[in-house]
């Protein structure tokens, strides 16, 4: 089953919360949409086909979509997914990424700065400032994205083999279900049954980044989602992600995001002054961008 709620909405795009509960192995019927799309999973993972070439989505890796692409769904591990989809018009999406903005490539890597850019997103939504406050950051996680999707980051799936995509999609599982072997790369290597250096080479050439350089991600990521609920011990979170005490944290986190965890909190948690009501004709799925509400 598939609901959506939007968040916040213009002529030229439109936020909504989608959440999906389907669990089927095989891949859906095929959809044809006819906007820009970029869609980021807040929970869950699920996979997509476009183009002939499959994908797995989670947290860590979002998808570009682009006017009449036809794409296919499966939801193999089920519990399913919630994610924030950003549906644009073509006339916005190029005022970004230019005439020839078309998405080079399908997936791209969610690095702390563009996980951080969309939590962003979605607590401006709070703030019930559309025209200004959720616009400008909107704006900010477009150019994330499409910088992404530019840069030479070895976009997932495209340059390894059948055999390397399945073990780090496999890795990655084991790291974003926080497997007591996840803790370390050769407890990893021997969950698995590969080598801790055929291991490590995959997760370079499938992913772009170090195994190590992905666990911290994903660390970083769950430290943003206790901050963003308020938690107040640092002390506490250090302990329950596994860094070594609330100084690693600190210094993980300004790593990776040019932040404190105090000043991410406050970033993460503005002054609301309540939803906004959408203008009327906004709320229709019809309106601006069409067809958002029949799949992500």
């Amino acid at each position: 089953m598939l609901t959506s709620t939007v968040l916040a909405g213009r002529p030229g795009f439109r936020i909504t919360a989608v959440s999906c509960r389907d669990d089927h192995t095989r891949w859906s019927q095929a959809e044809v949409r006819e906007d820009y799309r970029v869609v980021l999973v807040r929970r869950g993972r699920f996979r997509r086909r476009a183009a002939g070439a499959p994908a797995d989505v989670d947290p860590t890796v979002a998808y570009l979509g682009a006017p009449g692409e036809e794409e296919r769904f499966a939801h193999p591990a089920g519990g399913g997914d919630e994610c924030t989809s950003i549906s644009l018009t073509p006339a916005l999406w190029q005022a970004v990424a230019g005439e020839d903005g078309r998405p080079a490539r399908q997936s791209v890597y969610v690095d702390a700065r563009l996980d951080l850019a969309h939590r962003r997103v979605l607590a401006a939504t709070r703030t019930g400032d559309v025209d200004h406050a959720v616009t400008e950051e909107l704006l900010g996680l477009l150019a994330t994205a499409i910088g992404q999707a530019g840069d030479g980051a070895i976009p997932p799936g495209v340059r390894s083999g059948r055999e390397e995509a399945t073990l780090v999609a496999a890795a990655r599982q084991a790291i974003g279900e926080a497997h007591p072997a996840s803790e370390g790369l050769l407890p990893l290597a021997e969950l698995l049954g590969v080598s801790p250096y055929r291991l490590s080479r995959s997760f370079t050439r499938e992913l772009g980044v170090s195994l190590t350089h992905y666990r911290n991600r994903v660390r970083v990521g769950r430290a943003l989602d206790r901050l963003g609920e308020g938690e107040d011990s640092l002390a506490a979170l250090a302990a329950d992600l596994g860094f070594s005490d609330q100084a690693h944290l600190c210094r993980t986190m300004r790593q990776y995001l040019g932040h404190t965890p105090t000043a991410l909190r406050r970033i993460l948690t503005p002054r609301s002054s309540g939803q906004q009501r959408l203008p009327a004709g906004e709320g229709d799925p019809r309106g601006g961008t069409e067809g958002l509400t029949n799949r992500k």
